[in-house]
């Protein structure tokens, strides 16, 4: 009598072996958790980790993939993010592909989701270590943070937008990054919000209004123009573009609810709160 199954390659029998990530943050946490030989297929988005590009076949954007070549890669799970790939997963679940649609959107969220993907694939205790890790390195960036910020009158408003037209503000979890790193987002209310629908700024003028002390483009992989914002009818006495306080971070280092949001964003959101702490702390 035949064995119910082999054991073929490494790792647990029964658990995922032929994954494809519909988006970048799953690719990022499986190489950190030494489960990359798992990976069959990512998403056209995906920079971190560079290797990545070069071992796995590019099979989807974020809003669209090629279903049928997702299917000849024989996948037994797809991981993707939130309800713009919600298309994606009905198709493929109508191909009979298991499908695992995440919706983390703070940054507890975001460890959580590090912790469940390592369960789901036998790195369980792995994954421990690498939330415990990525925690830590959030507590220290926030002591940093209030320690320069008891030399100050005040932390600088923050106004982070993560499109341009229709404009739309910071997501939960980039609102939490930004108070980390010693900022206040001058839009908490919206970054509650799930959705980008959601979040948008009706009216710019409210910008104005809030006085940001510094403005962060990220605009999902377009080029942010900070001379275009600056030229916005009515914000030329906003402070941030009176002191040329605009600046870019690129969409993969903080808009994919990932570790890539959690080191690389937040220690670009830190250098930029800084650089304006040592501007109010220099003398006149």
């Amino acid at each position: 009598m035949s064995a119910p199954f082999q054991e073929q390659g490494p790792g647990e029998p029964g658990l995922p072996r032929r994954i494809v990530c519909l988006t970048e943050e799953p690719t990022e946490v499986l190489y950190a958790l030494g489960e990359s030989w798992r990976i069959v297929g990512i998403s056209g988005f995906t920079v971190r980790p560079p290797r990545a590009r070069r071992e796995k076949p590019r099979v989807s954007a974020f809003t669209s993939a090629r279903i049928d070549d997702i299917l000849r890669l024989e996948p037994d799970l797809a991981i993707g993010f939130s309800d713009m790939q919600a298309d994606i997963a009905q198709a493929l679940i109508r191909h009979g592909v298991e499908v695992w649609i995440s919706n983390h959107r703070s940054v507890e969220q975001i460890l959580g989701y590090v912790r469940r993907l390592g369960a789901l694939v036998g790195a369980a205790e792995a994954a421990r270590q690498l939330a415990a890790s990525l925690a830590s390195r959030l507590r220290e960036a926030a002591r940093e943070a209030e320690c320069e910020a008891a030399a100050l009158p005040r932390r600088p408003r923050v106004y982070f937008e993560e499109w341009d037209d229709p404009p739309i503000s910071a997501i939960r979890w980039v609102s939490e990054l930004i108070g980390i790193a010693g900022g206040e987002d001058i839009f908490p209310e919206l970054a509650a919000a799930s959705l980008g629908r959601d979040r948008i700024v009706a009216d710019p003028m409210e910008v104005v209004r809030r006085r940001p002390d510094i403005i962060i483009g990220s605009w999902c992989g377009k080029k942010f123009s900070p001379q275009r914002v600056a030229a916005r009818a009515g914000w030329q006495d906003v402070p941030a573009v009176r002191e040329g306080a605009l600046y870019e971070i690129k969409s993969p280092l903080i808009l994919q609810p990932g570790p890539a949001a959690l080191t690389d964003g937040l220690d670009a959101l830190r250098r930029i709160v800084r650089e304006w702490n040592e501007r109010q702390a220099a003398p006149a």
